[in-house]
């Protein structure tokens, strides 16, 4: 399979998790699952969904792509699941400060956010760079430490807040 093609493979196989990833800790509410997927409607919590969904395709891409591109694969996946939290929140923050929540406009930047980072995978994959996959799966988990940690301990702002139901991280039970 040319790169390319398992590229466009992955938007659609990582947008699909997407929608997966959004009700796991629903199904399953236990602590493990609050590190890894969203445990309110907070724009926060929802990056949880770009991260995780990421790095669970990137289970698929190690088997599809291992023999070929694994000289930079942990950089790639890395690279993706971080920069898909800044892509995302710089197209949605000023259209969410300017109209408001609009689900299907969300969603829609969730897909343009993973057309781009797609894209940057195609060219970091083509590198012909070795790179050292230990710091970057160091980072990655580093990635869901923070995460978890601002679920636990969020900040007092807009992007931390429940609207749904008025908290800022994981309710209270």
């Amino acid at each position: 399979m040319s790169l390319k093609k398992s590229r466009v493979i992955a938007i659609v196989g990582t947008f699909v998790l997407a929608f997966l990833c959004h009700f796991m800790y629903q199904l399953l509410p236990n602590f493990a699952f609050s590190i890894f997927f969203p445990v309110n409607e907070s724009i926060w919590e929802h990056m949880k969904i770009l991260y995780t969904s990421i790095l669970l395709y990137g289970i698929v891409d190690f088997f599809v792509l291992k023999r070929v591109y694994s000289h930079n694969f942990f950089l790639n996946l890395f690279v993706l699941s971080f920069s898909s939290i800044i892509i995302y929140l710089a197209l949605f923050l000023p259209i969410y400060y300017s109209i408001g929540e609009n689900m299907f406009l969300a969603i829609g930047l969730m897909l343009v956010t993973y057309i781009i980072v797609y894209i940057m995978s195609y060219y970091i994959l083509s590198m012909d760079e070795k790179n050292n996959m230990i710091i970057w799966i160091l980072l990655m988990i580093m990635g869901y430490i923070i995460l978890g940690y601002l679920t636990y301990r969020p900040f007092k702002n807009d992007l931390f807040f429940d609207p749904r139901d008025e908290v800022y991280g994981i309710k209270k039970r």
